[in-house]
């Protein structure tokens, strides 16, 4: 029992930057734009929150900041694409790497270290047992407001239509570059969340420590069938998955490169099942 425990654990602590960053991923997906930007966005968020808890020594403050630090990257990506009519994947690239390069510029300037930060007089006080249950809390809580805001509000329902009936909005007189907009910026809301996360679960910020979870998380978005309760399940899958593979390491003869790339193939199959299912199901 006590390592099933330790496993969960394990896994939940790789879902959360995952999952928040799929359900920063679903709302501008559900409005008919992939933002591919979450690698960079979780970036940005780790190195926001770990420089801000630096200084100040508050959780509170330092999530904050980065919530506003990576939204205002977002209004970035957002005014680049809808304003300037960029291509959108184009955008998305670039946020990538203006993200990596900013944390590394900004890392040198303020600590004089190339892009590993780790916390100094205030590192005592981070209380891991502490963060890891509020980022569990403020899943939840992400979870159902979510869910509550996609299907049962106004905005949700415009939203959806932003990729499905485009023209019914604006012969209704709604714009739907507004939702569009609404919905990278919610983007980086949750993007900063899953951020904050790595970097203060970690405790420093390392360049690339986001390892591609902003990927997977595109991936986790349409495994979950662009739902909430969806991408849930499917971050616990790939976080399972990945969590068993570093375990496994430990006692299986087999070699490390596909140990590592266990839960990448997870991942796929499930898509490919996924994806059978709902064609070959009578229901």
């Amino acid at each position: 029992m006590e390592n099933i425990l330790v496993f969960l654990k394990s896994a939940f602590t790789i879902m959360i930057p995952v999952f928040f960053a799929s359900m920063g991923g679903l709302f501008p997906a559900l409005a008919g734009n992939l933002n591919i930007a979450l690698e960079g966005l979780l970036l940005t968020g780790a190195f926001s929150s770990l420089t801000i808890y630096f200084f100040t020594g508050s959780i509170a403050v330092s999530v904050t900041g980065a919530v506003m630090a990576v939204t205002a990257l977002c209004a970035l990506h957002a005014f680049a694409a809808f304003k300037l009519r960029s291509d959108m994947f184009i955008t998305g690239m670039a946020v990538n790497l203006l993200s990596a390069g900013l944390c590394a510029v900004l890392s040198e300037k303020i600590f004089k270290t190339r892009g590993v930060v780790a916390l100094g007089f205030h590192g005592d006080t981070l209380n891991v047992s502490v963060l890891f249950n509020l980022f569990i809390i403020l899943g939840i809580l992400s979870l159902i407001i979510s869910w509550i805001v996609i299907y049962k509000t106004p905005f949700g329902y415009r939203l959806r239509a932003c990729e499905k009936s485009e023209d019914a909005l604006v012969s209704l007189g709604i714009n739907p570059l507004f939702y569009r907009t609404a919905a990278v910026l919610i983007s980086g809301f949750f993007c900063a969340l899953g951020g904050s996360f790595l970097s203060l679960n970690l405790g420093a910020y390392v360049s690339g420590m986001s390892a591609g979870k902003g990927w997977v998380a595109l991936a986790v978005i349409f495994l979950g069938a662009r739902k909430p309760y969806g991408v849930l399940a499917a971050a616990f899958v790939f976080a399972a998955s990945e969590c068993y593979s570093n375990y496994a390491q430990g006692f299986w003869n087999i070699p490390a490169y596909f140990l590592h790339a266990f839960p990448y193939i997870c991942a796929l199959l499930a898509m490919i099942i996924v994806s059978v299912i709902p064609k070959n199901s009578k229901i």
